[in-house]
């Protein structure tokens, strides 16, 4: 089998796995395509992609473009004539982009495709109650993660797996799954299949938006199954969070790690009112709990505004009176 040229599309660190399986495969990457540098933090300097870190490292060219379609960018991506364009955590490509290598262009997704097509895969996972996630190859066409399938892996969802714990599982096996697809693709033993072909058995399609600030707002009135689930589909990062409140001042307080209570979740709603949601039953030393829409929710590792991530226990210790306090 001869080993295609390839250039390289991404970002993130998710991105950065599946490229250095590449490299130690002794797959020829000649260059990789990354955002800008953008200008980060309080000091706003220009902060790098982990992906164009890792190219840097290893000597590989890095092409910036700030518009896909720049006719300078396309003329320098036509120049390495290469055979196949690999696509990781990146910008939806025009045309004139993925369909220029003579293997095609494919993407590297993680979730099952044609569930949970969008930015966001992984926390929508979670957040759903998924029992599995995954990853999956697909050539990539006009619109967005939508094209055909080249190669599945599935992965199993731990009873309390955060979007970090399972990005880090999804990584490890996207770097095997791009590996097997480039050999696939190389000799021709894959066939791409239609999505089309698998939403007839997969059910209603769940879409993976993009997650915004304001959807990492709690809402303590739905269940507390539910708002466990929410709080660990964005722990640790961009993290729910709630204000906090006595009436007459609040602050804003992210969560990290919260379950809910078993033993109340089954009649809790039969014994709170509307006006309880938020209220909160603590012992000032060992425990806070909240009272949601049904049921309760114990939260064991959270951050105030302008403090330290801290567990329960410590945070108890500095907060006087928090039984006087509410969530909304």
């Amino acid at each position: 089998m001869i080993k295609p040229k390839i250039i390289y599309m991404g970002t993130p660190e998710f991105a950065v796995a599946p490229l250095k399986a590449l490299i130690n495969s002794g797959y020829n990457i000649q260059a990789v395509v990354t955002v800008p540098d953008k200008p980060a933090g309080r000091g706003l300097k220009f902060s790098e992609s982990a992906i164009k870190q890792f190219a840097k490292e290893q000597g590989i060219p890095i092409l910036q473009p700030i518009s896909l379609k720049d006719p300078i960018f396309l003329e320098q991506l036509a120049s390495y004539n290469s055979d196949l364009f690999i696509v990781v955590a990146f910008r939806m490509l025009p045309k004139s982009v993925w369909s220029m290598p003579s293997m095609g262009t494919f993407n590297l997704h993680a979730s099952l495709l044609p569930q949970y097509r969008g930015a966001a895969p992984i926390n929508w996972a979670i957040i759903n109650g998924e029992e599995t996630s995954g990853v999956t190859t697909f050539m990539i066409d006009e619109k967005i993660d939508t094209g055909a399938i080249l190669m599945q892996r599935e992965c199993k969802i731990d009873e309390h797996e955060t979007i970090g714990t399972l990005y880090d599982k999804l990584m490890e096996i996207g770097s095997q799954l791009m590996l097997d697809t480039v050999k696939g693709i190389s000799d021709g033993s894959l066939t791409p299949k239609a999505q089309s072909e698998l939403i007839k058995t997969t059910g209603m399609i769940k879409d993976a938006p993009k997650i915004t600030k304001e959807l990492c707002n709690i809402k303590w009135s739905n269940n507390a199954i539910d708002i466990e689930r929410f709080i660990r589909g964005l722990s640790p990062y961009p993290c729910a969070f709630a204000n906090l409140t006595d009436g007459k001042k609040s602050m804003n307080i992210k969560i990290f790690d919260a379950k809910y209570c078993v033993d109340n979740c089954a009649n809790q709603d039969l014994i709170t009112e509307n006006n309880d949601i938020g209220k909160i039953l603590c012992d000032g030393k060992t425990y806070l709990k909240v009272i949601c829409g049904k049921g309760l929710l114990s939260i064991d590792e959270l951050q105030a505004a302008g403090k330290k991530r801290m567990k329960i226990r410590e945070f108890l210790l500095g907060f006087r009176d928090v039984e006087n306090y509410k969530f909304l």
